[in-house]
């Protein structure tokens, strides 16, 4: 029997999962893609906390489309990182393709200046 496109990405996911964690130093940015928004965050799972985080739903974001928006939220992730401190982290894609919106997400940090 296949797997349906949620267990997919869940299996996906927790195979992630074991080699990704994130450290106070080197957190996890962890991203959720819905069909409308897409959400980030900086995880520390040794402490087991949220740092900083994102989203398309803020005011601040504005764009046309939705791999823009994507980009700018990956700015903004990246702003907010460096304003905790952080320079470095290891990007959870969620069991999603690195693709798209996701891939536009990353370049998005990597061009305002975090590193992964």
């Amino acid at each position: 029997m296949a797997l349906s496109k949620l267990q997919r990405r869940n299996r996906i996911q927790l195979r992630i999962r074991k080699t990704i964690s994130g450290t106070p130093t080197a957190p996890r940015l962890s991203v959720f893609r819905s069909n409308k928004e897409i959400y980030a965050q900086l995880i520390d799972d040794v402490n087991g906390i949220t740092i900083a985080s994102a989203s398309s739903r803020e005011d601040a974001v504005k764009a046309s489309g939705k791999i823009e928006t994507a980009q700018q939220v990956g700015k903004l992730i990246s702003e907010r990182a460096q304003k905790a401190g952080i320079e470095t982290v290891r990007f959870d894609r969620g069991g999603y393709l690195y693709h798209g919106r996701i891939k536009a997400l990353a370049d998005g940090a990597r061009e305002s200046g975090l590193k992964f």
